[in-house]
Order: C-alpha cells, then structure tokens, then sequence
C-alpha cells in the first residue's frame, strides 16, 4: 500500500509539479477556488530563428535542455510551472511565495545567469547558440480548478493571465529582457538593493481598453 501511495504522489508531482499532491489528495481543486496569484510568461528569445537554424530533431533537445536547467531555479523560488507552451514556460507563485524576497523576480534573474554559466555547453552542441529569456509578470486574483472530461488538468484562468502575456509581447518592442506590471510592483513592496526599478510608462495592450504602467529592472 505504501508503495502503491508512493507511486501515485510521484505521478501527481510529474504531472502538476511538486507541492500539488497533497492538495489533489484532500479535493482542492474538485471546485473552482478564487487565489491571488503572480504569474510569469517565460519566452525564448529568437525561437523562431533557432528552430530554423538547428532543425526539429535538434531544437527539441535543445528545450529540453534548457528546460532541465532552469527548473532547479524557478523550484527554488517556489514557483510552479503551469504549463509548456512550446519554447514559452509559464510559472506561477502564490502571493507569499512570490512576494517573499522578491522571489519571483530573482528567478527571472537566476535562470538568465545559470544559462550564461551554461553557455559553453550550449556553444559546443548547439550551434554556438546560448539561450536568453525575455519575461512579463502580473500579479491579480484568478480561478483554479480541476478542468477536462478525457483529459483532466488543473487550470487557472481569469484576466491576470492574458494580460502577463501580452505584457511579454511588449519586450522586444521596448527593447527589455522583462516587464512587471505596476499591481506587482506595489505588492512586491520595498525591493532588495539589487532591484532597481525603471519605469517604462503607461503602455497600451493588444485586447485590453485601459493602457497599464509597466517597469523594468
């Protein structure tokens, strides 16, 4: 029996990401819940170019790579992975969590720096190519629960997760490697030393009817 439950939680973390299993077992998540969230869009720059340059076979080991290397930082930060979405990662905090010590924003700054410490490996079996992420975060309420009849997931949804996204779409076009809105800037409170914010501006987003006060660090 106990390694028949042992097994089970091993497959609930597989599938959700650590920290679920308890929360499957006790029924969290039958019924939607209402949770402050903080939520990151995690985006490969140049994927496109890369994808073309190192063909599917390769690229594909190419993500997977990437993605073994950076997890141990976002685990760190207490972040959970949400989903993969093709070369884009999305990873969420609960507010204490995230908030504390700045987490979710050192996290961004750990897995650019891993990569970097990576970088000749990434050279030698990759084309010379070193992977860099760009990254927006949103911070507001969201609905979690159990989603799917043939395929169940745990699913968050609500305007948080929209608007992080298109909060990303933005980092080329100002010219940043990340973009935190001003709702997660308040509720970060004071910033360690380290962090320095820059304010970028009131910035109109595709599908949204008020424009939104983004910053960099």
């Amino acid at each position: 029996m106990i390694v028949i439950f042992s097994l089970i939680a091993l497959l609930v973390n597989d599938k959700y990401g650590p920290g679920v299993f308890l929360s499957f077992l006790l029924g969290k998540y039958f019924h939607p819940k209402r949770e402050e969230r903080i939520f990151m869009f995690l985006d490969l720059r140049g994927s496109t170019t890369i994808a073309e340059q190192l063909g599917e076979v390769k690229y594909f080991n190419f993500l997977k790579d990437v993605f073994k290397d950076i997890t141990p930082d976002i685990l760190k930060s207490k972040g959970e992975i949400y989903q993969y979405v093709g070369d884009e990662i999305v990873i969420s905090w609960k507010k204490n969590n995230g908030t504390l010590n700045a987490n979710c924003l050192q996290c961004f700054f750990d897995i650019q720096q891993q990569l970097l410490d990576n970088a000749s490996y990434y050279k030698e079996n990759y084309d010379g190519i070193v992977p860099k992420f760009k990254a927006g975060l949103h911070f507001g309420f969201v609905m979690v629960g159990e989603i799917g009849i043939v395929k169940k997931d745990i699913a968050y949804s609500g305007d948080v997760l929209n608007t992080a996204a298109r909060i990303q779409s933005k980092c080329n076009e100002l010219g940043v490697n990340i973009l935190i809105s001003k709702n997660l800037i308040v509720k970060l409170g004071p910033l360690p030393n380290t962090f320095k914010p820059k304010e970028i501006g009131k910035i109109d987003l595709r599908g949204k009817q008020q424009s939104i006060m983004l910053y960099t660090i």
